[in-house]
């Protein structure tokens, strides 16, 4: 296996910068949540609901997705700072600082910090953008076909759900599918995810691309296909936002906990189909 172009050794390239496993995806959760937790008391601090810059934060999300695809493809370098988890600690980084400069013009100027914070965004993506030509445009149709079938069909079976359990609206089944449907961050929350499975979806069946991450490949072992990753993404996303509404009441970590399962589905997603992009089919 090639070892990254970095000065660390290569047991620590071999652990962390080659694939996924158990034992470095159980690494990668410490390491976010103590980056969650961090995060958690500069909202607090200043005052700040995380969800506020849910939009903004877009354009660094593309910045790291980006940067990776571009690695993927030969563009960039394959260094320690420019791929897993390397780049997302340095985007992550860049984000902070970048809003904590946007709450100080705020603070000073009054310039309001989630329009600052975005147009930063897009300056730093600006050179990436750039670079991006002769585009795959077979890859991005399929990954937007199916995310938007696949989407329409969770919306409608969620509608019928509700309409059928509507005589009990207690119920934690209705109030579940309620909060997701009606509630827009929950929402776009599923859809990021959604679109993250589409991407995954299309690579591995259409463009033999191969998984990376652990349970995919289990199901797909299991049922001898990736569209179980659609069933997964949807539970699994269903029912940790249903653990953070019900089981946290204090809303700066509810909402940044949000704003953390958005970040993660719509963070790779853009990997994918960035990379198919531009890749050479």
């Amino acid at each position: 296996m090639a070892t990254v172009d970095t000065f660390i050794p290569d047991i620590i390239q071999t652990t962390f910068f080659s694939g996924y496993t158990i034992f470095n995806t159980v690494v990668y959760t410490l390491v976010l949540l103590i980056f969650i937790l961090a995060i958690i008391k500069m909202f607090k601090k200043l005052e700040i609901d995380p969800l506020s810059i849910f939009f903004s934060i877009v354009p660094f999300i593309f910045l790291g997705c980006s940067i990776r695809a571009l690695v993927d493809n030969g563009v960039y370098p394959k260094t320690v700072f420019l791929i897993t988890p390397g780049l997302y600690i340095l985007v992550g980084l860049l984000t902070i600082l970048s809003f904590l400069f946007s709450v100080f013009l705020f603070n000073k100027k009054g310039i309001d910090y989630r329009y600052t914070l975005f147009y930063i965004g897009l300056l730093f993506l600006l050179p990436n953008i750039i670079l991006f030509s002769n585009l795959n445009f077979t890859a991005i149709f399929y990954i937007f076909i199916t995310w938007i079938f696949v989407s329409l069909i969770f919306i409608i079976i969620s509608l019928l759900v509700l309409y059928i359990v509507n005589y009990n609206r207690y119920s934690n089944f209705y109030l579940v599918l309620e909060k997701i449907i009606n509630y827009k961050i929950n929402f776009s929350i599923v859809l990021a995810h959604l679109f993250d499975a589409s991407t995954t979806f299309v690579a591995l069946e259409y463009f033999n691309y191969s998984e990376q991450h652990v349970l995919p490949n289990a199901l797909n072992q299991l049922f001898d296909t990736y569209i179980t990753i659609f069933p997964m993404k949807i539970i699994v996303i269903v029912a940790v936002l249903y653990i953070i509404d019900r089981y946290f009441e204090d809303t700066t970590v509810k909402n940044l906990l949000k704003l953390t399962v958005f970040v993660l589905g719509l963070a790779p997603g853009l990997r994918n189909i960035l990379t198919l992009a531009i890749a050479t089919i």
